[in-house]
């Protein structure tokens, strides 16, 4: 019978597991400060599709791919890439970006967020210290929350 008590102690246990173990660490952001082109360049060379913004260490924004792709033209068009560069030059990040982002904190649960991105059909979150609401830590995707829910079974 303490076998029994052992299995609900541990799914007990994932249902509070933190984003944290989850979330991706080395986050690849932008500064605020930087050009369009150097953040369209790094989702190319990442594979990735949402970028925080941030000042400093501070949390300012969220830039996605589909952002970008909104700007350009290249796409639609063969040999339309000066057109994209001369686009990107015209506008910057801070007109670009989403503000003021929906983050969650490293200790809230993964099913805290799993509900979040459910609900306010979110593809990712940007993750920010419990002791500093501002400052970027991770970043949480929806792929990460599936992953690890795959895992459970």
């Amino acid at each position: 019978m303490s076998w029994y008590f052992e299995i609900l102690n541990q799914r007990a246990m994932k249902k509070r597991e933190p984003v944290s173990t989850i979330m991706t660490k080395n986050v690849v952001a932008v500064q605020l400060d930087d050009t369009l082109l150097n953040a369209n360049k790094l989702i190319l060379k990442h594979h990735i599709r949402h970028l925080p913004v941030v000042h400093g260490t501070q949390l300012v924004g969220m830039l996605s791919k589909t952002d970008i792709n909104r700007l350009t033209f290249s796409g639609l068009f063969a040999g339309e890439g000066d057109v994209d560069e001369a686009v990107f030059d015209m506008l910057n990040i801070g007109q670009v970006m989403s503000h003021k982002p929906r983050a969650v904190k490293e200790s809230d649960t993964i099913k805290e967020v799993a509900e979040i991105l459910s609900k306010e059909e979110f593809h990712s979150l940007p993750v920010v210290a419990d002791d500093d609401e501002s400052k970027l830590v991770g970043i949480v995707t929806t792929t990460d929350v599936i992953k690890y829910m795959l895992e459970q079974y």
